[in-house]
């Protein structure tokens, strides 16, 4: 920092100093320029001129109103302006007590509004000149008259001047920490939704793969003694499931890598094509799947793809860990519209697991549907879940073909 800034910060810190310094040096000039004649046969004389009593006391008296220029502006340039007419009107020669009355004026009009600069401004320079004029010992046009007229108005112009200026400055500075603000709020924002989406994918990833793995585990268990065979192909399917959880995990982990990172998997989201490989897949793990379609090869939207897809693999998830031993699942993808509408329904009536576990999908019960829910509706969808009429519940999504933004709706049993 230079020392003209170091300087700068001081007085800015002391304001009462600087105003101060600033009524001590107008005293001093208004000392000096009253001892000048500015119409002396060789010009400007110094000393033809020796200011009496009163001026010498109207001259300290504005002066010293001065120090409190910015506590009680108008209050100050009242006070100046009476001193200075007093001086016009009482003293001859004139001393330049109207120069604490310019700088006043100054004050006032740099902090306040443009109005009641316009106003204070004209009934300065009006009553200031007026008097000078009309009942000054020089004539009226003479240039001290006129001299007065033109400095009340600079003083009034160049503080409505900087007063626009700090408020220009103040709003460029407001306009940009505002802009600031926005933007780290926006990237908080879209780092919430990344980390929301990227959860609900682990959660689905995850979900649906541990509870094959923990099925065909048990498959396995029971019948390794007499059946080895079968307990063979159970663990063959525990395999396929925890090599399918890892890749799909290393492809949503991939997601999270930074641009100097190795290379991520290119592997493309799963979707409604892939719909029979995920049937397949409960139907090894012994869960009876009936899959419907009706989408007449409707081409959808890589979000809403995903979103289908994800929504049938919680809801089997569900079906496998929830509904019972002899539940059945049916699933129906149906093009109506402009939306694609998924049905996952079961005939289960469920199960306990004991102490400590899930009692069932409940309606608005866990993550696996609340993020299905969120899922769907940020898509501009709806999604309804809730038990059946005679037992087994219904998981229902309608999305729409073309993929847009729609406010969120609640969802009904």
């Amino acid at each position: 920092m230079s020392t003209l800034e170091r300087t700068k910060f001081r007085l800015r810190a002391h304001p009462m100093a600087l105003d101060a310094a600033l009524a001590t040096g107008v005293l001093v000039t208004m000392m000096a320029s009253s001892f000048i004649d500015p119409h002396g046969d060789d010009g400007a004389t110094w000393g033809a001129h020796t200011p009496n009593v009163l001026s010498l006391t109207l001259m300290v008296l504005s002066a010293a109103a001065l120090v409190l220029r910015r506590r009680a502006p108008r209050t100050i340039l009242a006070t100046t302006g009476a001193l200075s007419a007093l001086e016009l009107v009482a003293s001859d020669p004139r001393a330049p007590v109207v120069m604490s009355a310019v700088v006043a004026l100054y004050t006032v009009a740099s902090a306040t509004d443009r109005p009641t600069t316009w106003r204070v401004g004209l009934l300065t320079m009006t009553v200031l000149t007026a008097c000078a004029m009309l009942v000054g010992p020089l004539p009226w046009y003479a240039q001290e008259n006129l001299a007065i007229f033109a400095w009340t108005g600079m003083a009034a112009a160049a503080g409505d001047a900087v007063r626009s200026r700090r408020a220009f400055v103040h709003a460029i500075r407001e306009r940009a920490d505002r802009a600031e603000r926005t933007r780290e709020e926006e990237a908080r924002r879209r780092v919430a939704e990344e980390r929301l989406r990227i959860a609900r994918d682990l959660h689905d990833v995850v979900a649906h793969h541990i509870a094959l793995v923990n099925v065909q585990a048990g498959v396995a268990a029971h019948v390794m003694d007499k059946r080895p065979d079968q307990a063979k192909e159970a663990l063959a399917h525990v395999r396929e499931a925890s090599r399918s959880a890892l890749n799909e995990l290393r492809a949503t982990v991939g997601l999270l890598r930074q641009s100097g990172d190795p290379e991520a998997p290119t592997e493309p989201a799963p979707g409604l094509a892939r719909l029979d490989e995920l049937a397949d897949t409960f139907r090894n793990a012994g869960l009876p799947v009936e899959v419907a379609r009706a989408d007449h090869g409707t081409t959808l939207p890589a979000a809403v793809d995903l979103a289908a897809y994800r929504v049938i693999q919680e809801a089997l998830t569900n079906v496998q860990k929830h509904a019972g031993a002899e539940a059945k699942a049916e699933i129906s993808v149906v093009r109506v519209g402009p939306n694609v509408e998924v049905t996952v329904l079961d005939n289960g009536p469920g199960q306990d697991d004991g102490p400590g576990q899930d009692d069932g999908p409940q309606e608005g019960g866990g993550h696996g549907l609340l993020g299905m829910r969120e899922r769907v509706t940020a898509l501009g969808g709806t999604c309804t879940t809730g038990p059946r009429y005679g037992g087994g519940f219904r998981v229902h999504a309608i999305l729409p073909v073309k993929n847009r933004a729609a406010p969120a709706l609640g969802d009904s049993a």
